[in-house]
């Protein structure tokens, strides 16, 4: 049941962040890329720190430690996909970025020595398919953009893998207000260096940064190191690969985008990815059993 609960969970952030490309959208018009980074992480610290003050009390050292690196790794993913978005098409750089689906159980087997499910394998690579067909435009040519894309999506990779293995020992609130509050200090450090010092009050800039500091960033990750407690990482990341579905909803749904075959191919691969991995094709299985007998 658990099970069922964490991937429900994560289902449930896919969405939020699919919506938040509108919001992102917005938000540039009236903020520095480096700018909307610094505010989100710090509106989702100051909330969660808020809520949960008395968990604060009881923090040990070894949490501050593990919270750390997943908030450096998740820090570095979102600001090498902000500078490679400067170099290369929205597509292709949502593309790349899903990348880190194929890549979080291979970090497994060369880092951990764990044994490749065959079955998420296979789901991670048609995810990462459905995504292309979704998101792609037919050019292979690679940029500088498209390599700090990919570099992102190892970012965003090793976060989910050490998200799924800090949080089977930790407070998954205090490993998120950590990870938070690390991506906060590292945002403010590059906006001061930057020297993009001077923050917009514009009213439409202002709320839809606020949606994505408290829906994309407080709730969301909350909810996913809550989620990754009780599944695999690699289901994981198959499941936050949906991102690009849901991406494409909304602007269908906001944007008024047309609906178009690659869209459906896209979608369906991404179900068949989503159900592979979950089933293991296990109803296969039994009506071949069944057969039998």
């Amino acid at each position: 049941m658990r099970k069922y609960i964490g991937e429900i969970s994560l289902t449930i952030v896919a969405i939020i962040w699919g919506s938040g490309f509108v919001a992102s959208a917005v938000s540039l018009e009236h903020y520095t890329p480096y700018q909307i980074l610094a505010i989100r992480f710090l509106i989702g610290v100051l909330l969660l720190s808020l809520v949960f003050f008395k968990k604060l009390k009881r923090i040990k050292k070894i949490t501050i430690i593990k919270g750390s690196i997943i908030g450096i790794f998740l820090y570095l993913a979102f600001a090498l996909q902000t500078v490679g978005l400067q170099y290369t098409t929205p597509s292709k750089n949502a593309f790349l970025t899903a990348v880190n689906v194929v890549i979080v159980p291979f970090i497994a087997f060369f880092i951990y020595k764990r044994k490749m499910d065959k079955f998420e394998l296979f789901g991670a690579i048609l995810a990462i398919t459905g995504v292309g067909v979704i998101s792609l435009k037919l050019t292979a040519e690679l940029n500088i953009g498209d390599l700090l894309t990919l570099l992102c999506a190892v970012g965003f990779a090793f976060h989910i893998f050490y998200t799924a293995k800090f949080v089977k020992d930790e407070d998954p609130v205090l490993l998120t207000i950590i990870q938070m509050a690390t991506a906060t200090i590292l945002g403010f450090i590059v906006v001061f260096f930057k020297g993009e010092t001077s923050f917009s009050m514009n009213v439409e800039g202002v709320s839809n940064v606020l949606y994505l500091g408290v829906f994309s960033t407080t709730i969301a990750f909350l909810m996913q190191t809550f989620a990754q407690k009780y599944t695999t990482e690699t289901n994981a990341a198959i499941i936050l690969s949906t991102e690009a579905l849901w991406g494409m909803v909304f602007s269908i749904i906001l944007l008024s985008e047309v609906i178009t075959m690659k869209m459906i191919i896209g979608a369906v691969l991404i179900l068949c990815a989503i159900i592979i991995s979950e089933t293991k094709l296990n109803f296969f299985k039994k009506e071949t059993i069944e057969e039998a007998a």
